[in-house]
């Protein structure tokens, strides 16, 4: 049992609270199994977690657990917020309305009698918590009226949660800027049209971004089987095993270095063979468990054809709508001949956009603007054509 002068709680129950806390890191919706626990165990009607406070012009970000409406919450979001007495809490402290008002004041303000009233919220508990990174969430637990207020052993329990909730609620956002910084490699991989498959140290496979996923359904070269990756062809499949089992290998010895090999795997389809290159992945220093990455491959289909955003080209190289056009079709390969019929243009104007963007781009040769315009940042605003 937790056991001092205003807490007399099982040390199991606690400890069961404290982890769903942690637990809700890794919730579809942060911490929501978190918050019906505590609405259980506090005879609760609503909890409520506010990791970002509304303002003028912003919704804020909150997880509610309870029969909470839609109406209800976009009502607070988008009006009642701003009425809301209960704010500007002690920090990292619990407390409860009646400790900021007096029982007449509270049933008499605008927030209780326009909001919570209609709703059933008589009594409120909370605190403000303050995050190293100098943000405040706020945590909020209500009862019905008929309901007794909140004893000062309830009131304790809670306290003991809130600096869980400071350590969870930072972390959380350190995990975010970790997906994020993920979700912006992983697109810019998509955008130079790059597949990429990480596996883990037992070559099953971790993550695929969207170009792997588009190469691996489509099964014309490669695909995945019992979430391993797998040539079509029985010989390249041999030799790309082998790969992948020489980078597992190499995965983690400090003694060796990083290892990269590569492979052409045929295609049943009959186009131009995919460019498979298998890499180990380094460990971090700390890192431990089979979920981390251990080897990566990178996929590259030469047939696939991409457009970058016409407007983007234009702006690099100041070209005119009608330069910028022609010079993207002759970036993906085309002649000039070729690319004057697909843009419907006479050869000469074709000609004489070539000449313009020649001065443009300091250029005598097409071989010289198609390398310009593919290493140009140009590519990552590409899109699939």
């Amino acid at each position: 049992m937790i056991k001092n002068a205003a807490v007399n709680f099982p040390l199991e129950k606690f400890s069961d609270l404290v982890g769903a806390v942690y637990d809700g890191l890794l919730e579809p919706i942060p911490w929501e199994k978190c918050l019906q626990r505590l609405r259980t165990e506090m005879s609760a009607n609503y909890v409520t977690l506010i990791l970002r406070k509304p303002r003028e012009g912003d919704h804020g970000l909150m997880i509610n657990v309870g029969d909470v409406t839609t109406e209800g919450m976009v009502s607070y979001n988008s009006h009642f917020f701003a009425m809301d007495p209960f704010v500007g809490l002690p920090g990292d402290k619990m407390v409860t309305i009646s400790d900021i008002l007096d029982e007449k004041r509270w049933m008499a303000s605008p927030f209780y009698q326009q909001f919570l009233q209609p709703y059933d919220v008589h009594r409120l508990m909370g605190a403000d918590i303050m995050t190293p990174d100098g943000g405040e969430c706020r945590l909020r637990v209500c009862r019905p009226h008929g309901a007794d207020d909140f004893s000062s052993a309830e009131k304790a329990l809670c306290s003991l949660l809130l600096p869980h909730f400071k350590r969870a609620v930072t972390l959380h956002g350190k995990l975010d800027l970790v997906e994020s910084e993920r979700k912006l490699y992983s697109g810019a991989m998509d955008r130079l049209m790059v597949g990429t498959i990480i596996l883990d140290k037992n070559g099953r496979v971790l993550k695929t971004n969207f170009q792997a996923d588009a190469l691996l359904q489509a099964g014309d070269g490669m695909r995945i089987v019992g979430n391993m990756p797998h040539a079509t062809h029985a010989a390249d499949n041999r030799e790309l095993q082998r790969l992948i089992k020489v980078a597992l290998a190499n995965h983690g010895n400090p003694t060796v270095t990083t290892v990269v090999e590569a492979i052409s795997v045929v295609r049943h389809s009959g186009q131009r063979n995919l460019g498979v290159v298998v890499q180990s992945v380094a460990p971090s220093e700390w890192s431990e468990g089979s979920g981390s990455p251990a080897a990566v491959i990178y996929i590259r289909d030469p047939e696939h054809k991409a457009l970058a955003p016409v407007e983007i080209v234009r702006q690099l190289f100041k070209f005119t709508p009608a330069e910028a056009g022609l010079a993207m079709q002759l970036a993906n390969g085309l002649s000039l001949e070729d690319a004057a019929v697909e843009l419907g243009i006479r050869r000469n104007t074709a000609r004489a956009h070539l000449r313009a963007i020649f001065s443009k781009t300091d250029v005598t040769r097409q071989t010289e603007l198609v390398r310009i315009l593919l290493n140009s940042v140009a590519t990552m605003g590409i899109r699939d054509a």
